[in-house]
């Protein structure tokens, strides 16, 4: 899986369980495989990578509007 492939599962994630969005790259290694968004341990930089795009499309929190 690349990361144009974890930006969905990431986005997703995020959207159902904001409480992940200040997980480190390593971190979300393991939380997408055990909730079932890959079937392996991703490359920490492809998640790193793809954390980026898929934070660069939510406000960031606490900012004001």
């Amino acid at each position: 899986m690349n990361s144009a492939q974890l930006i969905p599962a990431i986005r997703d994630l995020y959207s159902r369980l904001p409480e992940y969005w200040h997980l480190q790259p390593w971190e979300l290694q393991w939380v997408l495989y055990a909730l079932g968004y890959t079937d392996e341990l991703e490359d920490e930089g492809e998640i790193a990578a793809a954390v980026e795009v898929a934070r660069g499309d939510y406000p960031r929190w606490g900012s004001a509007a």
